[in-house]
């Protein structure tokens, strides 16, 4: 199910559904399901250099996922197949944190072969990143409805 990377001095099996591919969409690239996916399935991995909270401020980028502790992880590897995942207001996967400071990008439903995964990247990227270009995920550039 996934590939095994050289990560701090130990090998980790990075999880990645066998049914995802990186694809042109709206958005630009995207990961998009090529077979069905089934709630709760591990869709992908994020994962990068695990980086202090000062270290991922003064790099700064659009691929730091936030964890806790004052932690962060840098997926800007294109081997991370979960930094494709674009945000989506109306979401059908979402990221959860386990032990190990490790990030699985998990389905919240069924996903049909073609759909493009998205989780909502939360409101501070939202603000500083979407928000003033306009998002792209259908919901007319307004946000979450919780937001609004």
């Amino acid at each position: 199910m996934g590939t095994s990377y050289r990560y701090d001095t130990t090998i980790m099996k990075r999880q990645v559904h066998k049914n995802v591919k990186v694809k042109r969409g709206a958005h630009g690239l995207g990961l998009f399901a090529t077979g069905p996916v089934k709630k709760a399935a591990v869709v992908a991995e994020y994962w990068g250099e695990i980086l202090t909270e000062e270290e991922a401020n003064s790099r700064g980028g659009k691929y730091l996922f936030e964890l806790e502790k004052q932690k962060a992880i840098d997926g800007k590897s294109r081997k991370n197949v979960a930094r494709y995942i674009n945000h989506s207001c109306s979401p059908n996967c979402e990221p959860q944190e386990h032990e190990k400071q490790r990030i699985f990008i998990v389905a919240k439903r069924d996903i049909t072969p073609g759909e493009e995964f998205g989780y909502n990247y939360g409101k501070e990227y939202w603000d500083k990143h979407i928000k003033p270009i306009g998002c792209r995920c259908g919901c007319g550039g307004k946000g979450p409805k919780r937001w609004r």
